[in-house]
């Protein structure tokens, strides 16, 4: 076996972990694919020149590494609506998409890799994914950024991170120390994004489906906190506090009985759904992405993501109806 067959041979078991990776570094799940891309092909052609000194895994991280690192030169940080303004009146036309803001993405939970292990590593992996944290993140210098992801949640030692990104031990430990008191200031405290207890969310869940599928606002409003927000990138309009959430979806969204069809997905470790939209032949069809953010048994948070390019790197169907179909066979 020659030495690219065997790299074509091993290197796809690292595939996921690199794409959570990148994914991390950019809040983009489209640039993260091609940024994989990217790393597998400089890995394809210097293969030949890899001595062996770290072990691939590590060899591939930092390929992706400094692929992150050059992409991010020259691009802007990807943002929520939230990070820009303030909230809007909820009767007042939405303000139009922005072009040269770049939006952050939800990802799936197929990428957090098997729930399976070290416990404290699942904890510190999921919560490094959920996406108030992956917007954090990209309020932090790009260096700083990828020592925190390599330090904190892969756990690679110091000296590993340091010959990684060509720098020394004291400039890691610098940077890790400065990235953590960033985002200290930034991320949710743990027990605002704490999850309900798996019955109680289930429950939770059905109820904003029959609320969303029925136009059932009274019902919407009783799932709230009294501090809700409600986002739809790539719009930059969005809404503050629990009567105004429901005040904008009943007067801009929920307007029609069926026009909507949730599907239950999971994205950044949280519970979310792929909505699908009626359209002028009577099927739904793929409309947008929504991550739910729960506290205390209520929802804090509904993240809307209106880019049907979505669906493909959830493995979603066309339909919704093909989307039943499937979800009943497996």
């Amino acid at each position: 076996m020659t030495e690219r067959e065997d790299f074509a041979r091993v290197h796809d078991r690292y595939r996921t972990e690199l794409l959570a990776h990148c994914y991390r570094m950019l809040g983009s799940i489209h640039d993260a694919e091609d940024l994989v891309q990217e790393t597998y092909l400089r890995a394809w052609r210097s293969y030949e020149t890899f001595e062996g000194r770290s072990s691939l895994r590590t060899w591939l991280y930092r390929i992706a590494t400094n692929v992150c690192l050059t992409a991010l030169e020259h691009r802007d940080r990807r943002l929520l609506p939230t990070g820009l303004g303030t909230p809007a009146a909820p009767e007042t036309p939405l303000v139009p998409p922005t072009p040269e803001i770049g939006w952050l993405q939800p990802a799936p939970d197929a990428l957090l890799g098997p729930r399976h292990g070290d416990p404290a590593t699942i904890v510190a992996t999921r919560s490094s994914f959920r996406l108030a944290m992956i917007a954090a993140l990209q309020f932090l210098p790009a260096r700083q950024r990828a020592v925190l992801i390599l330090r904190d949640v892969l756990a690679m030692p110091a000296g590993e991170v340091a010959d990684l990104l060509g720098t020394s031990v004291p400039a890691v430990k610098s940077a890790l120390q400065r990235a953590r008191g960033q985002l200290e200031r930034l991320a949710p405290a743990e027990e605002e994004v704490r999850d309900s207890v798996a019955s109680e969310q289930r429950e939770l869940l059905d109820r904003y489906v029959t609320a969303f599928e029925n136009t059932d606002i009274k019902l919407l409003l009783e799932l709230l906190t009294d501090d809700a927000v409600a986002e739809m990138p790539p719009y930059p309009s969005w809404f503050a506090g629990r009567e105004e959430v429901a005040r904008f979806f009943a007067a801009q969204v929920l307007v029609e009985p069926g026009r909507y069809r949730l599907a239950p997905v999971r994205a950044n470790g949280q519970p979310a759904f792929a909505l699908y939209r009626r359209g002028d032949d009577g099927g739904h069809h793929p409309h947008s992405i929504t991550v739910l953010t729960l506290a205390g048994g209520r929802i804090s948070r509904i993240s809307g993501f209106l880019d049907p390019g979505l669906f493909g790197p959830f493995g979603l169907a066309p339909t919704y109806a093909e989307q039943v179909a499937a979800a009943a066979t497996t």
